[in-house]
């Protein structure tokens, strides 16, 4: 490059844009008069052999940003961009804030209250902060004088502690009153019992008074008109500490090795309603998923009389019932209606097809997935005690045909 055109920065021209001086800089271009002549670039200065040979400035401004409007653009653009094109439905975003069953909204309502008082608290002791930094600075004509000091004061001291006090006296009483209303909540007749036991990684889920066991999916009904009908749940763990947690119906509750909690819900709408494990069980924590389909008394109804039933007897797909037969499947798996019918440790595949994930929500419930998952389960739960079966490509066919059947 021509020293007579390099371009350089300079610094005392550079206009201030608080602390990220990148955004506003004033570029200073180095030229001889000659140049700036060739390029039709007039100048009020004479023209002599050693003007022209002078290096002329021209100042140049860069567009500039301020840093509060790069933050701003940062923070609308960064969740769309996570999001993608794909529009999410607000209803399945598993939020606390939008509470949809009666002990969640007891909750939601104790931390609105909580959060008005701890405002205001926030409030006033930042503002009287503020005053004091800003009243009582250091001033230009500052004479070193040390203020009057007060020692001791019995009614602002009186003041600070009971205040206080009688604040966490509040916050305490509120929360036990909210803890007690769902803790000791009265149970209904109607109510529906449930059994759930946490496992890595992924859920069992038994209506000990319908049958029914099933996994990963729960379905409740929903209350409507004057009759009540809450679900209560029977909370266990099989191996080590997990959380049941569905933010839009209930808090986070422990399912604790050795230790029944019992928590209960009652969802205001039918629907879906998506919930995971609160708490780290191991290196597939974050797959264990769950699902809450919330159903009218008639769809309820009608999907326990479908779980209550058993799967049909194909004969066409007696080859993969054989697999399953022979393989390890049936030393974890059971499917009723067969010989494998009292076993616990892997899910029950009775009505497998009837739900719409796998692997504890994981993946979506397709014979193609179902095979994927059958023939190398480490490549979707890495760490998953299911091995992977090692059967040849036409009994994993078998086995995949046999299995979509069970519905």
């Amino acid at each position: 490059m021509n020293k007579a055109e390099d371009i350089r920065f300079d610094s005392k021209a550079s206009p201030r844009c608080g602390p990220f001086r990148i955004f506003g800089r004033t570029r200073v271009r180095n030229s001889t008069r000659s140049n700036l002549q060739g390029r039709g670039v007039s100048s009020s200065a004479p023209s002599d052999s050693h003007s022209d040979a002078m290096p002329a400035k021209i100042a140049t401004h860069d567009f500039n940003i301020p840093p509060w409007m790069f933050w701003i653009a940062l923070l609308c653009i960064v969740p769309q961009a996570l999001w993608g094109a794909e529009r999410v439905d607000s209803s399945l975003i598993p939020s606390t804030f939008a509470p949809e069953s009666a002990p969640a909204h007891s909750i939601s309502q104790l931390a609105r209250f909580v959060l008005s008082i701890t405002g205001m608290m926030f409030v006033l002791v930042a503002g009287l902060l503020t005053y004091a930094v800003v009243r009582y600075r250091r001033r230009a004509n500052d004479d070193g004088m040390e203020f009057v000091q007060v020692y001791g004061s019995g009614p602002v001291e009186a003041a600070w502690t009971t205040v206080p006090f009688l604040i966490v006296v509040v916050l305490s009483l509120a929360t036990a009153r909210v803890i007690q209303e769902i803790q000791d909540a009265r149970k209904p007749a109607s109510a529906l019992d449930v059994q759930i036991i946490g496992k890595q990684w992924w859920w069992e889920i038994r209506y000990p008074k319908l049958g029914i066991v099933t996994a990963n999916e729960l379905h409740v009904p929903v209350s409507q008109g004057g009759r009540r009908l809450p679900t209560f749940l029977d909370l266990r763990a099989a191996d080590v500490v997990h959380s049941f947690w569905v933010p839009r119906l209930m808090g986070k509750i422990d399912l604790v090795p050795n230790k029944v909690n019992s928590m209960w819900i009652e969802p205001e709408r039918p629907g879906l309603f998506l919930g995971q494990c609160g708490t780290y069980c191991g290196t597939q924590h974050a797959k264990m998923l769950l699902r809450v389909y919330a159903d009218t008394p008639e769809e309820f109804e009608r999907w326990v009389k479908q779980q209550k039933g058993l799967p049909e007897n194909d004969p066409a797909v007696s080859a993969g019932r054989l697999v399953f037969e022979r393989t390890a499947c049936i030393n974890c798996h059971a499917i009723g209606g067969s010989s494998a019918t009292d076993r616990r440790f892997g899910r029950d595949l009775t009505h497998l097809m009837s739900r719409d994930t796998l692997a504890s929500c994981a993946l979506s419930n397709s014979p193609a997935n179902l095979r994927a998952w059958i023939k190398s389960p480490d490549q979707f739960k890495p760490g998953v005690l299911m091995p992977a079966m090692n059967v040849s490509d036409s009994d994993l066919d078998q086995l995949v045909a046999y299995l979509t059947t069970l519905k």
